[in-house]
């Protein structure tokens, strides 16, 4: 018998004679769809199911169930982080990266995987990562090696040639051009099979310049429409979603039209393009704390003085279109591009959300009901209710008044087993 039939054959029959019940105790829930808060609450979790959630009735516990006492604690659903990088390192900028093997880098993402989930982060995109290094990383996840989050995996970013997906620090001599290159819509059709080939459950390519690449412009548009439609049309034939990289707004617009489940940064938009999102439903995946990282520790890290002009000129602006987008209304997700800065801190981002116009609830949709509708993973995650997978987390107080509650996590559930408690 193949060996992980076999395993999943074992799990299935251990997990209905052995079943592990737990009761979680706590001062109240957020009901993240209504927005309502259950207090005091209990939800009550079976193998890896949430079987209820409501207010304490201490007479309903399930006979022989492990009670976990919350008390002083607001209970969550798993937090989605839909941007991130956790094979990079946040202290290995510009050439530094050029000394960081895709081996070395899987190595590295078995840390960031233990710090995101510890952080309360039980799913992420990871967007782009060399050597497919995400995706082995998914699967020792999967299969229960190393500890971390749920991993929906991109494998190499498509760019063109001399993009911001591409590496560029070498001269033409050296011939370096990196995996997701591919120019011309039959190429980046054949390079989206190819990635899908090798386990990518869904598609990042770079529609514009970017921050941290060497000669690129930020505002720039790299592929054309046709080009970016093909990548679309291609990934949507196989049931993927696609984020696509765009800080300028010709390039926010292509992606747009060209029908991109999300848009990333995003930081030069105009009205028009925030009225296309709205029409299209696409999501805008905004990473609006790492600004400050890249300013006040990018230097030490290796970032490259162009790179850091060019934060400079980005950050602001992009912290403008984020409330512009809010007040519009746009479908919003939690995107922190965790990896230029370093993972589990993906949290003190829910601040600056705050900060720059959304409400408490909003900052927090954006990371689990909203992230599980983009992913169209909203029937089994993203919300406390019944028949959903058990990913909970606790934080000490009310983040619906405090949101920087956030940024410490005291209880994490993924999948009905504890991760850290």
């Amino acid at each position: 018998m193949n060996k992980k039939i076999w395993m999943s054959t074992a799990l299935f029959v251990s997990s209905s004679v052995y079943a592990q019940t737990y009761v979680l105790n706590a001062d109240s829930a957020i009901d993240v769809v209504s927005g309502k808060l259950i207090s005091p609450a209990t939800v009550v979790v079976e193998d890896n199911k949430i079987i209820s959630v409501g207010k304490s009735n201490r007479k309903a516990y399930p006979k022989g169930a492990e009670v976990i006492d919350l008390s002083g604690h607001t209970l969550l659903p798993g937090l989605f982080d839909m941007h991130v990088h956790l094979t990079s390192d946040a202290h290995v900028h510009g050439y530094k990266r050029l000394q960081r093997t895709a081996p070395r880098a899987a190595i590295t993402g078995v840390r960031n995987a233990k710090r995101t989930l510890d952080a309360g982060f039980t799913s992420v995109r990871n967007l782009g990562a060399a050597g497919y290094a995400d995706i082995a990383l998914r699967d020792a996840i999967i299969d229960g090696d190393v500890s971390g989050p749920r991993v929906n995996a991109a494998g190499p970013s498509l760019g063109i040639t001399g993009g911001h997906c591409d590496n560029n620090l070498l001269t033409h001599e050296h011939k370096v051009f990196s995996e997701g290159v591919a120019d011309g819509p039959w190429a980046v059709r054949q390079k989206v099979r190819e990635n899908i080939k090798y386990g990518a459950n869904l598609i990042k390519f770079c529609a514009t310049g970017g921050v941290l690449s060497k000669g690129t412009k930020v505002g720039a548009q790299q592929y054309s429409q046709e080009e970016m439609t093909a990548i679309v049309t291609e990934a949507h034939l196989r049931g993927l979603t696609v984020a696509a990289h765009a800080h300028g707004t010709d390039g926010i617009k292509s992606a747009i039209k060209a029908g991109v489940n999300s848009v990333e940064h995003v930081s030069f938009v105009d009205d028009e393009a925030i009225q296309l999102a709205k029409d299209k439903g696409t999501y805008f995946s905004m990473d609006i704390y790492n600004t400050e990282y890249i300013l006040g520790e990018g230097e030490k890290a290796g970032i490259l003085p162009e790179s850091l002009d060019k934060e400079r000129k980005v950050g602001a602006t992009q912290r403008a279109s984020f409330t512009k987008a809010v007040k519009a209304g746009v479908n919003m997700v939690f995107g922190s591009d965790a990896g230029v800065y370093p993972h589990g801190d993906n949290g003190k981002q829910f601040s600056r959300m705050v900060k720059f116009g959304m409400t408490e609830l909003q900052a927090i949709q954006a990371a689990t009901i909203n992230s599980a509708m983009l992913l169209k993973q909203n029937t089994q995650l993203g919300s406390l209710e019944a028949g959903k997978l058990a990913d909970i987390i606790a934080v000490k107080g009310n983040p619906l008044k405090d949101i920087s509650v956030m940024e410490n996590v005291i209880f994490v559930m993924k999948d009905g087993r504890v991760e850290k408690q």
